[in-house]
């Protein structure tokens, strides 16, 4: 399958974005999808994860600000980002999986990836 992920901007800090994951070659369905991010001089990190059965996972520090989503008619795996924070500046890159629910954090498990989206924060 093939990820394209879309969406990124600048918003100013208490702003919102949604990104996008549209996959082609293969269906969401299928597959865990994930969103990370890297920011400058930083690892990538976990952000969110869509179950292949419609589970959501969150990591700690959008969790609340951010929601997972997914349009199987349209393909698409969407991460709604709200009251965005000058933190939350970096390249979003979505990825899809078939490890199992309790590893989805892990991003070496991730064997499908779109080129990244920058979002950036600032007033």
């Amino acid at each position: 399958v093939q990820l394209q992920a879309s969406g990124g901007g600048m918003v100013q800090p208490g702003g919102s974005l949604t990104l996008s994951c549209a996959a082609s070659g293969g269906t969401v369905r299928s597959y865990t999808v994930g969103w990370f991010r890297q920011a400058p001089g930083k690892e990538r990190e976990f952000v969110a994860a869509f179950g292949w059965s419609g589970n959501t996972k969150y990591s700690d520090p959008v969790k609340g600000r951010f929601t997972i989503s997914r349009d199987s008619a349209k393909n698409t795996v969407y991460l709604r980002m709200n009251n965005l924070n000058p933190e939350d500046t970096a390249v979003y890159y979505c990825g899809a999986t078939t490890v199992v629910w309790g590893r989805v954090k892990e991003e070496n498990h991730y064997i499908h990836w779109g080129p990244g989206t920058l979002v950036t924060v600032s007033s």
